[in-house]
């Protein structure tokens, strides 16, 4: 994300919230403040229904971040 966003290509990570305490970190030690999206954990046990509507209920906030109308 940090190379796309130093080329002006925006970007936003979509991870689950297991992984906010590690994102955070990994933003610290790269002087980075990357933009992400938070979706329940876990991803991996989910039928492809379910994985729709996650996105479906995630993407006016996936654009948002991507367009900085946050």
């Amino acid at each position: 994300m940090r190379n796309l966003e130093g080329r002006g290509i925006p970007a936003v990570g979509i991870a689950t919230t297991e992984f906010i305490e590690a994102a955070r970190v990994q933003s610290d030690d790269l002087g980075f403040d990357a933009a992400y999206i938070w979706v329940p954990h876990p991803i991996a046990d989910r039928t492809d229904e379910e994985l729709h509507a996650l996105a479906a209920a995630h993407v006016d906030e996936i654009v948002a971040a991507l367009t900085d109308q946050r």
